[in-house]
């Protein structure tokens, strides 16, 4: 299961990016890809075990 908090946006602030990046919706930040690697569930992690941030919402 991804994380629901999790979403890619191609656009911030009137700024376009060539590619879509990771948003957290509750760091209210991007997010490196390392930790959208976590917030889908890849590798054999699990972003509620394995991700502090989504532990403390």
């Amino acid at each position: 299961m991804v994380c629901p908090h999790l979403s890619y946006r191609s656009s911030a602030n009137d700024r376009e990016f060539d590619h879509e990046r990771a948003y957290c919706a509750v760091a209210e930040q991007f997010v490196q890809p390392m930790r959208a690697d976590i917030c889908n569930d890849r590798y054999d992690l699990a972003h509620d075990e394995h991700c502090e941030i989504y532990r403390e919402s």
